[in-house]
């Protein structure tokens, strides 16, 4: 025995390598000195950065399988692994959570997103449906809140919701690590060229975004995933496609390669229901990298742009509106090499995972007293 406070992890959506939950959360628990378990499905087992991943191996991946069976195997092996600290993702995992509170178990439920909000807008959800499931969902996570040890969200807004169950809510913000995304070319060296990252959905903006490419004479990187497949055919169709470079799903490293070689970030995504009050995270990795932002004119966004001087927003629904300040920024250096450095200033002094890892350290220093 080790004397360590044993830590479990555990998600049967998220990938191993989650950014969230591996790279920051249960990599800074190792720092601090816990024993860290991460619980994750189809996912090689091995340690990594004092990380001990440990796989649920399932045939069917489908949405209706992973929560009726998926759920339960996830479960099964947390429980195995008789941690004294459970930490979970999801929500299909709260009656599992709750089983873990009834064996004595302490037990922190991680809110990444306003999940009744989100399900509102999901697409493959039947229209009539949303509203029952979203309000189930709404029900579960109220009734479940109370009983967990600590709750922890991603966002100041989620954090507002629980605090009225559970007094123990804290945000634990997905900022970037400071050093990760730095992007070491020269600004003027950089060819003109801009870069999306992330999932790439028709509520994320892309359909706008690669018509205001349309004429330019610049280069969109996308780094990620259509979603659905059958959206990437829709984009094809459109002139401003001529301009793009397309890298599908790209590691950290392929990231920051892109990050080094790009001008400008774009997070131009609909002001929708489950947007509006989120922190888009890949705006603080484009600030990091020391690159202006074109982002969403929504007021929380808007009040953070603004505030640290670090880009300019758009209509994001107005191709003509993206398609200009692509162009102003392209087209004049000095303000857009201003801007860059404001941005990364920013995340270095507020905005970046060292401030939240103090914060998630103290509250499992908390718990394991």
């Amino acid at each position: 025995m080790s004397g360590k406070i044993k830590v479990c992890h555990f998600t049967s959506i998220h990938p191993a390598g989650d950014t969230r939950i591996f790279v920051k959360e249960c990599s800074s628990l190792v720092k601090a000195g816990f024993d860290v378990y991460l619980v994750a499905v189809n996912a090689k087992e091995q340690v990594i950065n004092g990380v001990n991943i440990v796989s649920v191996n399932v045939r069917n991946s489908g949405r209706l399988n992973r929560m009726l069976f998926t759920t339960k195997k996830v479960y099964q092996k947390a429980l195995e692994l008789d941690a004294d600290i459970y930490h979970f993702h999801d929500p299909e995992l709260i009656p599992s959570a709750l089983n873990l509170i009834a064996k004595g178990k302490k037990v922190i439920y991680d809110v990444h997103e306003d999940i009744p909000k989100q399900i509102l807008a999901k697409y493959y959800i039947p229209g009539p449906f949303r509203k029952l499931i979203s309000g189930y969902v709404e029900r579960l996570e109220k009734r479940a809140a109370k009983k967990f040890s600590w709750i922890v969200t991603a966002t100041p807004f989620i954090r507002d919701l629980f605090l009225k169950y559970n007094s123990n809510t804290t945000e634990i913000c997905n900022f970037p690590l400071v050093g990760e995304l730095t992007a070491s070319v020269p600004f003027t060296t950089r060819p003109k060229q801009l870069c999306y990252i992330g999932s790439i959905t028709k509520a994320r903006g892309i359909i706008e975004l690669v018509k205001a490419m349309d004429s330019l004479p610049y280069t969109l990187h996308l780094c990620g995933e259509f979603s659905p497949a059958s959206l990437r055919e829709e984009a094809l169709q459109l002139s401003g496609w001529k301009q793009v470079v397309e890298h599908g799903y790209a590691p950290r490293e392929v990231v920051r390669t892109v990050l080094e070689s790009s001008r400008i970030g774009m997070v131009t995504l609909h002001p929708i229901i489950n947007y509006i009050d989120a922190y888009p995270v890949k705006m603080f990795e484009y600030m990091m990298a020391g690159i202006p932002v074109i982002a969403s004119d929504i007021p929380l966004w808007k009040q953070i742009v603004d505030e640290t001087g670090g880009g300019v927003c758009v209509d994001p629904l107005n191709p003509d509106a993206i398609r200009k300040a692509i162009v102003n920024l392209m087209e004049n250096e000095e303000a857009s090499i201003k801007m860059g450095e404001a941005g990364r200033k920013a995340v270095l002094s507020k905005y970046n995972w060292g401030n939240e890892e103090a914060k998630l350290i103290a509250i499992y220093k908390k718990l394991s007293a």
